[in-house]
């Protein structure tokens, strides 16, 4: 009896080295705990495109907090799993497959991380997907689903669990930020889910105004540094939204709210599940 096909839509397939280095810092720095505790680990990096170098660069970082986790790279298109099997090892394999997320004898995983599979699709399309992805978590497990650009010095992601989005992190090279780029350039890489809501009245476009105004007045310290005007600038969206994590993470060009901060205002996703 032939396999069911993969669930999902073929992607552009675009791969580099390093591409997703800044949303796999965040990972292990902020949840730690979640890749440390418990057994054996088993995350999935669901589309990983053309090479698969980027489901090994995760294994490696994670690796330096918990060496025995094992990374399955999972994928719709046949020819990309071929190809990127040349680089599985011990701890890290590739698979047929898409949303479904297949694992040996079902197993849940702890993690998946999704980057630019969503993007093609129409914003009434994510929560199925998303659904079916949070539907293969552990029970404390989670999602991050995001969008970065092709270098990886620009993107956002989601974290998801099996109550629907818990937060949005926004990730800049900060040296690339000046008086003329500001902080709401992250607006074209930010995930399906919100990318079409950066319009006056949502909340996400509310919070890439504050973040703008905000940079802008921490000019001054623009002399000693992006990273001192980042701290003064996401210092100061701090004290009028709530933000997770402090200026440790700033400094790198992160800045986490709450879902409930930037959730749509009307539409399937304006509530969480």
């Amino acid at each position: 009896m032939p396999s069911p096909r993969p669930l999902g839509n073929i992607t552009r397939g675009t791969t580099n080295p390093n591409r997703l280095r800044r949303c796999d810092r965040w990972l292990v720095a902020t949840h730690r705990d979640r890749l440390t505790k418990g057994e054996l680990p088993h995350l999935v990096d669901l589309g990983h495109g053309a090479s698969g170098v980027t489901t090994v660069e995760w294994a490696d970082r994670v690796r330096a907090v918990r060496p025995d986790v094992h990374v399955t790279g999972p994928e719709i298109d046949p020819e990309r799993v071929a190809t990127a099997q040349a680089r599985a090892r011990p701890g890290v394999d590739f698979a047929l497959g898409g949303f479904e997320v297949p694992l040996p004898q079902g197993r849940a995983a702890r993690v998946i991380r999704a980057f630019n599979v969503l993007r093609q699709y129409d914003e009434a399309e994510v929560e199925e997907p998303w659904r079916r992805m949070t539907g293969r978590l552990e029970e404390h497990g989670v999602l991050v689903e995001g969008t970065c650009d092709e270098l990886g010095r620009l993107g956002s992601w989601l974290t998801l669990d099996a109550h629907g989005p818990q937060t949005l992190t926004l990730s800049w090279r900060l040296r690339d930020l000046d008086a003329s780029r500001l902080p709401s350039v992250v607006a074209e890489r930010l995930p399906k889910a919100l990318i079409h809501r950066n319009v006056p009245g949502e909340p996400v476009h509310d919070l890439l105004r504050l973040s703008d105004d905000a940079w802008r007045r921490a000019t001054p310290f623009a002399p000693y540094g992006a990273r001192q005007q980042a701290v003064a600038a996401f210092g100061e969206v701090a004290t009028q939204v709530a933000v997770i994590g402090r200026a440790e993470r700033w400094r790198l060009g992160e800045l986490t709210v709450p879902w409930s901060v930037v959730a749509p205002r009307s539409g399937p996703l304006a509530q969480r599940w």
